[in-house]
């Protein structure tokens, strides 16, 4: 009884880590733990379970497929469940489950036996539901059974087509995977940087926190794309795995890519040779996943318990490897954010030699127990961002010493501090000359002004020589100035020139995202510039004000409301309007109609896609809002319209049917 107790407590201790790290992993997109972690945990507790099958609950994790829904989206049930895959970590686990699917397959089918391999993104699953060639709704793999319905944002992704070609079945789920392409990852990092934002750990977390953004504009912001890589309803009479991959290639679907193989012997080839080559893709993957052609012999070999039998996923070792830390410098941001940096002995990892690395920020340090002098572990987090993970202490010799924080800007010797509840320690002059100078290479980028041939090192340039000390200056550069300088010339100056002066053109949103306050975006820039204009946030909007904008939270509003109510703030935007830069409010579509000024949710399930409805609402001067509140004039409910229905009733806001709906837009 003891042993049979001990066990049970052991059991359910793995079960807590492996659900906390679940939930960490899959709905919180913020994993504390590599995949190999969580693997050997999730392992632990099935080899367990499988040995006292007495002990095996309902709940445990082994027994289910992922995460939950998030709450905020409604909910998909699955016709088919979005089962998810074994893993093997090496070549021998390969030829074990290879010898596995023969055994139960038996002499007659292994004769005919094929595997499919195809690269393994790591983004968020996904399932694109078509009916009569038309998209219709869009969904999370969820917990496997149940996901969440995130059609209006999947609407966004360019790669996803509205119709399919061909003759398409009457039913059609694709399933597979959206995500960020490396490039794409990296420059949207170097924009966080220079706006002095934290980056994005890696594009698997980024890909997923956009997909679920409650905003479809946000959403609509980054630059996400997808891979088909299997059908959930209308598989159809295709034979094979590479036929139906076929098939949705043919209806004008972006298919994963896949090898076709007649023995384990190419597999295990196909495997190493893409461990190799891994950082070769432009997208991030992390194993290879390899899967039984033959429909039937799918069927055969069925599944057990969350995985298919006839699949499995060749995971790869994170990209790694080892050096000294010889220093921590301190950068300072646009917005006087200090991130430590470490610098290292050049270390090559994947072919890329690797000498800075990120620290994220002081308590990181302090957590991870990294010491100045500290052999240390170095990943490209998502096979991308370098980061310093741990310190190996067993090589410690007794050298190595704590980084403390600055109390004062190294730049420009100004205090620094660190706000109550935030990780990040900040310069607090705003006249710093690094934050002046990252203002500048920001306002200039491509993002925001967008000023050809005004780059960051030119930026840099002109600031040393005291050409430019903020971003109204740039506008009184002349071409005689900039002609002598050595590499330019004439030409070079008066283009120039000529860029700064269109720039004038720009739009307010592009204007206020240029200026650089702390948490508005490209999109968050617009939905401020929709409501107030320059002029009216130099008069104080307050953030109470600007929380009413749908989009924009507490956070966003004090920092705006802050910005603007400092006084050399106030002086440089004055420049910038005197210089003849747009400040004026934009018009967000029609403003005359049955729903002008009002808020409109829809939700459940109706006769038509929530596309339609959402082009009526605005069309009609009201806007789409995906959250009931008190704000929210009407409420568009269908079948199982769920909590936002409740939430509804509760707040006494006004509940219309299709019919009611129409009634409205005819008044």
């Amino acid at each position: 009884m003891v042993a049979i107790e001990d066990t049970r407590k052991q059991i359910e201790a793995l079960r807590e880590q492996v659900r906390y790290h679940g939930r960490r992993y899959y709905i919180e997109d913020a994993p504390e733990i590599s995949d190999a972690e969580y693997d050997s945990l999730y392992n632990e507790l099935e080899a367990l379970e499988s040995e006292n099958p007495e002990l095996v609950t309902p709940d445990s994790p082994t027994q289910r497929v992922g995460g939950e829904p998030l709450e905020g989206f409604e909910e998909v049930r699955h016709a088919i469940p979005m089962l998810s895959l074994s893993n093997a970590r090496k070549t021998g686990d390969l030829r074990e489950w290879d010898a596995r699917v023969r055994r139960l397959l038996g002499p007659e089918e292994e004769a005919r036996l094929r595997y499919v391999t195809e690269l393994k993104i790591d983004g968020l699953a996904i399932s694109l539901r078509y009916e009569n060639g038309r998209f219709v709704r869009g969904a999370t793999r969820g917990n496997g059974a149940v996901g969440e319905d995130v059609t209006h944002n999947l609407r966004t992704v360019r790669s996803i087509p509205d119709r399919l070609d061909g003759d398409a079945p009457e039913v059609l789920e694709p399933r597979g995977e959206v995500y960020i392409g490396l490039e794409d990852f990296e420059k949207l990092n170097r924009r966080q940087e220079a706006e002095g934002k934290p980056v994005y750990a890696n594009p698997r977390n980024l890909a997923a926190g956009s997909i679920r953004q409650l905003d479809p504009k946000m959403t609509a912001a980054r630059p996400l794309t997808v891979f088909l890589y299997g059908i959930g309803e209308g598989y159809g009479d295709y034979e094979s795995h590479s036929a139906s991959l076929a098939a949705l290639k043919n209806y004008g679907l972006r298919v994963n890519p896949y090898e076709v193989h007649e023995s384990i012997d190419s597999v295990v080839e196909a495997c190493e040779r893409w461990a190799e080559r891994r950082t070769s893709v432009g997208y991030q993957i992390d194993g290879v996943v390899v899967k039984v052609d033959s429909r039937g012999q799918q069927e055969q070999l069925g599944s057990v318990q969350k995985a298919p039998r006839w699949a499995i996923a060749y995971k790869f070792e994170p990209l790694a490897g080892r050096t000294r830390l010889q220093n921590i410098f301190v950068h300072v941001g646009r917005t006087g954010a200090l991130t430590p940096q470490a610098v290292l002995d050049p270390v090559n990892i994947g072919g890329v030699t690797i000498s800075r690395a990120t620290l994220h920020n002081e308590d990181y340090i302090k957590e991870k127990d990294i010491l100045v002098g500290d052999r240390v572990v170095v990943e490209r987090a998502g096979d991308v961002i370098p980061q310093v993970v741990r310190p190996v202490t067993e090589e410690r010799t007794g050298q190595e010493y704590a980084f403390e924080m600055p109390t004062e800007c190294p730049v420009c010797g100004e205090p620094a501090s660190r706000p109550e509840g935030e990780a990040v320690t900040r310069c607090v002059n705003t006249r710093c000359p690094a934050q002046a100078l990252e203002h500048i290479i920001h306002w200039v980028s491509k993002s925001a002004m967008d000023i050809d041939g005004f780059g960051e090192k030119m930026a840099a340039r002109f600031f040393e020589l005291g050409m430019i000390k903020d971003v109204a200056d740039i506008y009184g550069l002349k071409a005689e100035q900039i002609e002598p300088l050595e590499g330019l010339g004439q030409k070079s100056a008066e283009n120039l020139i000529r860029s700064i002066e269109r720039s004038k053109e720009q739009p307010f949103p592009r204007v206020l995202y240029a200026l650089g306050v702390r948490h508005v975006g490209a999109v968050t820039a617009e939905l401020i510039a929709e409501r107030f204009s320059g002029e009216d946030l130099l008069r104080g909007v307050e953030a109470e004000k600007l929380t009413e904008i749908d989009g924009i939270g507490g956070v966003v509003a004090r920092a705006v409301a802050e910005y603007f109510s400092l006084e050399d703030n106030q002086a440089l935007i004055e420049r910038l309007m005197e210089i003849g830069l747009d400040f004026e409010r934009v018009s967000a579509g029609p403003t005359e109609g049955p729903l002008a000024g009002m808020r409109v949710v829809v939700t459940g399930t109706l006769s038509r896609p929530r596309s339609y409805f959402v082009e009526r609402i605005e069309a009609a001067g009201g806007t789409f809002t995906s959250s009931v509140s008190s704000n929210t004039d009407y409420v568009v409910a269908g079948d199982g319209a769920g909590s936002k229905l409740n939430k509804a009733r509760d707040a006494g806001v006004t509940i219309l049917d299709e019919d009611g709906f129409e009634g409205l837009l005819s008044t």
